[in-house]
């Protein structure tokens, strides 16, 4: 295990900083959107609101983690990106804009939110700036007044806060009004936030996000999260997503840490025990980590976010029950990464995904959703782990 950290050390720093750190545009601002299979670089391509504030995010993270000022200067370019994709009329971010800064795609949605709040509260942490922290809380104000009912959160809106059909987040042939996956990162950008701002709102917000974690998206029956809901939190498909449910698996500890309510943990737990036990028997292989299931049939990409926080479910899975099978699985998860998701051409960063059969998939190096989020928070958090690990 201490080799498995002096290897994802030098991954991080000689291959995903020196990377995002190479896309940085101080011409147009903000960073290169996309990077193709051919490491071809894209710099008019649009920059999306969620590709940056994930770097704005990372940079801050790494900048806590390391004391390096460049990484901090790094944040600071992505912070003054962000500012200019926020709609100074009608509130909130856009969800795209081209690289002078108009806006692109002018749909405000609720998942592209709780990523703005993400990032900022990561720099406001790592910065002191009160600038970013006040929009972060002006941010969660306006998910709370204009995204959230009587019974949750909902997805996607005009740039006038009318409701919107949710093209962003859907999938698998529906169009759902809630998602599964909305709520998580909500959740993470609030936790995010309320270690910085404990605000007794926050909390209750929290707090209500896992009940209906615990009461509507997680079934019981079959061990998974579901997916996409109609307003009611009826399920609209047939759908187990592994990476998302070994991420809840490990990313719902940090809300459990910041809320420090014991009954709660009780209660919540288990569940995260059962969503990693059921994503590891369906989807674990030596061959990496499968990456959903509809309707029966499997996707067997291993796409490069799902091995990310399937390394990181399996290790939080290791530290909640000491169990040595979930020690072999970090061990297993991580040599497949190291051998077949990381890109070793030199100047390139992860794969997207890669084929059952080891060949790396030609998609995008770099895409408004690829971007070094899931793996440099991989990264950052096993670093951050107990070193007797």
């Amino acid at each position: 295990m201490s080799a498995v950290r002096e290897e994802i050390l030098a991954m991080l720093t000689g291959k995903i900083i020196p990377f995002w750190k190479g896309l940085r545009d101080d011409v147009r601002g903000g960073y290169t959107g996309t990077v193709g299979f051919d490491l071809t670089r894209h710099p008019e391509a649009d920059r999306g609101c969620i590709q940056n504030s994930r770097i704005l995010w990372f940079f801050s993270e790494a900048y806590r983690y390391f004391g390096d000022p460049s990484l901090l200067d790094e944040a600071e370019h992505a912070f003054a990106m962000l500012k200019r994709m926020i709609d100074r009329e009608h509130g909130g971010v856009f969800w795209s804009v081209h690289p002078d800064g108009t806006p692109a795609d002018t749909v405000k949605h609720t998942y592209n939110h709780a990523f703005a709040i993400y990032g900022l509260s990561a720099y406001a942490e790592a910065s002191g700036s009160e600038e970013a922290l006040r929009l972060a809380r002006e941010l969660y104000g306006i998910i709370e007044s204009r995204c959230r009912d009587e019974n949750g959160y909902l997805e996607a809106f005009s740039p006038d806060w009318n409701p919107v059909p949710n093209r962003q987040t859907s999938g698998s042939g529906v169009t759902a009004e809630r998602t599964m996956n909305s709520l998580l990162h909500v959740m993470e950008a609030y936790t995010a936030l309320y270690r910085i701002w404990p605000d007794p709102g926050l909390r209750a917000r929290l707090t209500d996000i896992l009940g209906l974690f615990e009461t509507k998206i997680y079934n019981p029956e079959k061990h998974r999260q579901e997916v996409f809901f109609d307003r009611s939190y009826r399920s609209l498909a047939d759908v187990t997503s592994y990476g998302h449910d070994i991420e809840t698996s490990w990313l719902t500890e940090k809300t459990l840490e910041v809320l420090d309510d014991p009954a709660l943990t009780a209660r919540i737990r288990p569940i995260l025990l059962d969503l990693a036990d059921n994503a590891a028997r369906e989807a674990m292989s030596d061959h990496g980590f499968a990456n959903e299931c509809c309707c029966g049939i499997r996707d067997e990409h291993r796409c490069w976010w799902v091995q990310a926080e399937a390394l990181m479910g399996f290790l939080n899975a290791w530290e909640r029950t000491g169990e040595e099978r979930w020690r072999d699985a970090v061990l297993t998860q991580w040599r497949y990464i190291r051998d077949y998701v990381s890109d070793p051409r030199p100047g390139s960063e992860w794969f997207r995904f890669v084929h059952e059969d080891g060949r790396p998939g030609d998609e995008p190096i770099a895409e408004p959703w690829k971007c070094p989020f899931h793996n440099g928070r991989m990264a950052l958090e096993f670093l951050r782990r107990d070193p007797a690990l």
